[in-house]
């Protein structure tokens, strides 16, 4: 777990702010060194079930666990502002969670320690490997690569890894992006990715009557209900009927190959909640959409396989499948079936993704990527249903608050600017708008300019 007595007051403040986003209320406070979350004990049974029959862990470890990776989650991403361009990536490790953060310059060694996370020193930095990958997949999505089927940016080692069939195949797809083989590690793999859209059966949602797909997360676009799902489960037009077989919706946008992710508008018989299907051990309980450290714990649930977890493992991982590339996804250990395409993967109580495809199965293990929540929510316009917002969002700031541009519901990603009170505020940190979490009270979220 982080060295808490180690943070320092800036960072402990970035923290605060962050976990509180969390919905761990007191897992962060005034005293760095805070006991477990009390949220932590209100998770779901299933959830935990899940966690210790995928990690080996006993329920009060899962609880832990999962109170440290959100600790770690606001560590990390108050370094990575603070360290800039120096930056390396950031990951967790081992059942406490420890985190270590990466960095160009020996010079930072002191202020990631500061900070209670462990310091390594790298050759390059996250964003030059970033630019690498982004070579790779600007080559890939004109046509995708034969006998590559992924590759990503892996923090661990400090490499973009390729991983390929042949090792002519990783050469020919380097040469086309004039990538420096400096900053790649290729690796031999058998995997032959695959979506999950095709059977039937469970807790699931059906495209025009025939083929069966998982919902991801119930969503809102202004006072039209919806869910987000996997781009490959289908195209705008394409109707849909729920696990009862009663007329649903239709897809409103869909985007596949490229990106993965799609959403769909259901009729006044529908009513999105906060909640991902617990099949039968209690449903879970969405309290935000914070993304989770590498090497966080992450649980999917899905309509052919029900809950299963394992770890992330890398952010920002390109694949490819039969029908093209698919980019910015995240490569996980957890294990899914077809007909589990579109389902909520979750950490604690933090929305992730929905599963976008993989290889392997449930019975021997395998290899699963799901597209990251926040970026399907900002393509659409979507509002995620979760425990900290009322079913119907308003649509500007909290009654007896400044007006301005900033609204409760909305996601913002980093970047963005808004007023409020007559100010201006640059987001530091993607997230979705929640009652409270104004500007100015939000220092964690929001920097006056």
């Amino acid at each position: 777990m982080l060295r808490r007595r180690a943070l320092v007051a800036a960072t402990a403040a970035v923290a605060v702010g962050a976990l509180g986003l969390a919905g761990l209320s007191g897992v962060a406070s005034a005293d760095p060194q805070g006991a477990t979350a009390p949220a932590a004990d209100r998770l779901s049974p299933g959830l935990l079930e899940a966690m210790q029959r995928d990690l080996g862990l006993g329920a009060d470890e899962a609880k832990a666990r999962i109170a440290d990776e959100y600790r770690a989650a606001a560590v990390a991403r108050g370094l990575e502002k603070s360290l800039g361009a120096d930056f390396a990536g950031a990951r967790v490790s081992g059942p406490e969670a420890v985190l270590t953060v990466a960095t160009t310059d020996r010079a930072d060694v002191a202020e990631i320690t500061a900070a209670g996370a462990r310091a390594e020193v790298v050759g390059h930095s996250l964003d030059r490997l970033d630019a690498a990958k982004a070579a790779l997949d600007a080559v890939a999505l004109k046509k995708a690569p034969k006998d590559v089927p992924s590759w990503y940016v892996d923090v661990r080692t400090n490499r973009l890894v390729v991983n390929a069939a042949r090792t002519a195949a990783a050469d020919r797809l380097l040469d086309a992006a004039g990538v420096s083989r400096a900053l790649v590690r290729v690796v031999h793999s058998t995997e032959q990715p695959r979506t999950y859209a095709d059977l039937r059966g469970g807790d699931a949602y059906y495209m025009n009557g025939s083929g069966r797909c998982s919902i991801g997360f119930p969503v809102k676009r202004g006072t039209q209900n919806g869910f987000v799902s996997a781009g490959h489960c289908g195209t705008p037009g394409v109707t849909t009927s729920g696990v009862n077989q009663q007329a649903q919706g239709s897809f409103q946008g869909s985007t596949f190959p490229g990106r993965d992710y799609s959403w769909v508008a259901v009729n006044a018989n529908w009513t999105p909640r906060a909640l991902v299907n617990g099949y039968g051990n209690g449903d879970v309980t969405v309290a935000g959409s914070t993304q989770a450290v590498v090497g966080s714990s992450v649980c999917r649930s899905g309509s052919t396989t029900g809950w299963h977890c394992g770890t992330i493992q890398q952010h920002d991982t390109s694949v490819t499948y039969q029908e093209g590339t698919v980019s910015g996804v995240t490569r996980t250990n957890v294990c899914a079936e077809p007909g589990d395409s579109g389902g909520s993967f979750i950490s604690g109580s933090q929305a992730q993704g929905v599963t976008s495809g993989g290889s392997g199965n449930c019975s021997q293990g395998g290899t699963t990527y799901y597209q990251p929540i926040n970026p399907a929510l900002s393509a659409y316009g979507l509002t995620l249903a979760t425990s900290g917002t009322p079913t119907d969002p308003p649509t500007g700031p909290p009654t007896g608050e400044p007006g301005g541009t900033w609204a409760v519901g909305t996601t913002y990603a980093a970047g963005a600017v808004v007023t409020y009170g007559g100010a201006s505020y640059r987001c530091l940190q993607g997230h979705q708008a929640q009652a409270g979490w104004t500007p100015p009270d939000v220092p964690a979220l929001w920097q006056r300019i």
